[in-house]
């Protein structure tokens, strides 16, 4: 350990006590992120990293070749959203970190630039985190925020003028405009500091109108205006209009909608009616034409669509739209003037059907090759759809297509990237893993043609598996750089995702989540079997919720893994209710309950860090600027494993002071990235990234 000389990290008799059973904490005292002590701790943990991480060989060499390849990259266009005739879109060039908020007259108009973030505060690190034009395209709101911090300053533009008004608008989200196009609903926060765990608390959809004083907003929708609803503190208020049921206004309180007549909407009580609830089993809605479309997995465990009327809604018995699939399941759909296009998922690729409301029928629709894929509809006055397809080995193409005419055409926004020739140069296998409990767990791996299966490769296994979300088959250049090098890339589609619908995803879920690192170590073992890799040479990754796979994963079997990520990872899962993202209650469980709090345990890494074991190498990333994985979650589990490990190989901490959770800047992305895979390879042997001499 003389070789890795961490700065000291002190532990505090700290714990708490659940239903009897005592729960020690000997770092709790990182959360308190703004006192010196910790603050201090956090930079001397980052200036030691970089210390480390700026002696490898080839990180650099990585980042060039990506920014390189970047400068080739045409123009990206993202975000297209169309009011009265108006396109707006961000658009990210060659040159640009960031993206810009242009619009367009029709579609193919004269480009006009309506906000650069880049040069708006002189200074200044702005990004744009969401923009919404007017329904008459006259105006728009734009969300940005400093250093990606997601708590954002809320602005309104006149976009004739290219002016922002004098309405502004911190702590603040916006969110939607009201059909006068003069005044809108947006979140209102009580504070302005995200390191304050209870900076959401009791927040407040308000409504404004243009030009006059904010102090004079009017509580539309909270605790306060609607006491009878019992909205806990920490639940999230929200308040909208929807422009496909015009007669209506919406709201939500967590798992419960509600809706009312628009007549209702300068009421000073509106009399809200439950639209639906958690036990309706919706999984999402879109309205259109005074009806509600649904994707439901009552009774379905594949999902189907159903629709009700606004009027007189019925969950008991909906028409069905489209029938749940044995084979597929469904994921999204998107509707335009005439046809609902629906995307099912097989697990790992897509496949489209289309719905004609006039017919009531249903065909599917043939795709131009599999992967996966991003439907959108930008004017639902027609029946033209914005059609994007990516695989593991297919950069991303976009199409425009016709639901009328059933044909598929290159996208004249967004052109194809060729990359080099290495990247075309890649197989893909898609297996399925007997997992420890004799469930079949898909396993995706990415490698270049003619390596030998004799063990001797670097791979990074990479896993999710929370909050139902699929990992999308799609071409990840940055990773796939490295398949190009020999190294083998693999995903785990474990168990809390939701590659094979609900089911998949509850079996994952609370007092089931040990399937989510169980599946991901049986990924990790026929990865072995099969002559992949070999543990010196298995690297694991876990992002987010990830977190709680990844850091699970080597702290019950250290033994297979040479290195791992921990990336803005939920690590301290027992502590996650009290960090200002609360939505993970539903997903993980509270302490509040005794099944849930044992479930938690088990979740929950840094609990689980043992003294006197010999863990793998492992790199913790932490968003300075990050609310919905605090700092002190990886680097908690960070300190444990410094004080833990006997197995003398790095235990380091990233921390991020320039972003969050996550970040639009591509020259912080490169970088971020490079350090995590140049530690990864240096710790698995390559002889590319061994450190400096």
């Amino acid at each position: 350990m003389a070789q890795y000389a961490y700065p000291p990290t002190k532990t505090v008799d700290s714990s708490d006590t659940y239903f009897g059973v005592t729960y020690r904490d000997p770092y709790r005292w990182l959360e308190y992120m703004k006192e010196p002590q910790a603050e201090t701790w956090f930079k001397q943990q980052a200036t030691y990293t970089d210390s480390v991480l700026n002696k490898l060989n080839g990180r650099d060499e990585l980042i060039a070749e990506w920014e390189q390849d970047d400068m080739q990259f045409p123009a990206h266009f993202s975000n297209r959203v169309y009011e009265s005739g108006r396109i707006f879109y961000r658009k990210t060039t060659s040159a640009a970190s960031v993206g810009k908020i242009y619009y367009r007259e029709g579609m193919n108009g004269k480009e006009e630039l309506l906000f650069d973030p880049t040069t708006y505060i002189p200074g200044k690190t702005i990004s744009v985190q969401d923009f919404t034009p007017s329904y008459d395209g006259k105006k728009i709101a734009i969300d940005y925020s400093e250093q990606d911090a997601e708590i954002t300053v809320v602005r309104i533009m006149d976009v004739d003028r290219k002016q922002f008004l004098k309405d502004s608008l911190f702590p603040a989200a916006f969110s939607s405009w009201n059909f006068d196009n003069n005044s809108f609903l947006y979140q209102a926060f009580k504070s302005k500091d995200i390191k304050d765990p209870t900076w959401r608390f009791n927040s407040k959809t308000k409504l404004h109108v243009l030009n006059e004083d904010t102090n004079a907003d009017v509580d539309f929708f909270s605790s306060a205006s609607y006491p009878d609803l019992n909205i806990g503190p920490e639940i999230y208020p929200y308040a909208f209009l929807d422009e496909g049921a015009k007669n209506y206004i919406f709201s939500a309180v967590e798992f419960t909608h509600y809706y009312s007549l628009r007549e209702e909407f300068n009421s000073r009580k509106i009399p809200w009616k439950v639209l639906y609830k958690i036990s309706d089993s919706l999984v999402d809605v879109i309205y259109f034409n005074d009806q509600v479309y649904a994707i439901s997995h009552k009774n379905a465990p594949n999902n189907k669509v159903v629709a009700t009327s606004l009027k007189h809604p019925d969950w008991s018995n909906p028409v069905t739209i489209a029938a749940e699939r044995a084979d597929w399941v469904v994921e999204d759909f998107v509707h335009s003037k005439d046809y609902l296009i629906i995307v099912y998922s097989d697990g790992i690729n897509n496949h489209l059907s289309k719905y004609d409301f006039n017919t009531e029928t249903i065909s599917d629709v043939n795709l131009p090759y599999s992967g996966t894929i991003r439907v959108s509809c930008i004017n639902t006055k027609t029946n033209n759809y914005i059609v994007h397809l990516s695989s593991w080995s297919k950069p991303l193409i976009e199409y425009d297509y016709s639901a009328d005419r059933d044909i598929f055409t290159r996208s004249s926004f967004n052109k194809p990237f060729i990359f080099p020739s290495g990247y075309s140069d890649l197989e893909v296998e898609e297996v399925g893993v007997t997992g420890h409990d004799g469930v079949i767990v898909p396993l995706s791996i990415i490698y270049k043609k003619g390596i030998r299966k004799d063990g001797s490769n670097v791979c990074l296994l990479e896993g999710y598996g929370a909050y139902g979300s699929k990992y999308s088959a799609v071409f990840d250049w940055l990773k796939n750089s490295l398949a190009s090098r020999g190294v083998v890339i693999a995903i785990a589609h474990v168990r809390g995702g939701g590659e094979k619908g609900e089911a998949w995803h509850k079996a994952g879920f609370k007092a089931t989540k040990p399937n989510t690192w169980k599946d991901f170590i049986s990924c990790a073992e026929y990865l072995i079997s099969k002559g992949f890799t070999s543990p010196k040479k298995m690297a694991g990754e876990g992002t987010s919720a990830g977190g709680i796979l990844i850091s699970r994963a080597i702290t019950e079997r250290p033994d297979l893994f040479a290195a791992a990520i921990c990336n803005v990872g939920l690590a301290n899962a027992m502590r996650g209710e009290f960090t200002g993202n609360t939505g993970g209650i539903y997903e993980f469980g509270t302490l509040r309950d005794s099944l849930e709090c044992d479930a938690l345990y088990e979740m929950d890494g840094m609990q689980h860090v043992v003294n006197g074991t010999p863990y793998p190498a492992v790199i913790c990333v932490a968003g300075w600027n990050d609310y919905r994985v605090p700092a002190w979650e990886p680097g908690k589990f960070a300190a444990a494993m410094q004080n833990a490990t006997t197995s003398g190989k790095p235990i380091l901490l990233k921390v991020n002071y320039d972003n969050g959770h996550y970040t639009e800047n591509r020259r912080v992305t490169y970088i971020n990235s490079a350090n995590q895979l140049a530690f990864l390879l240096w710790q698995c042997g390559h002889p590319d990234f061994q450190p400096k001499k």
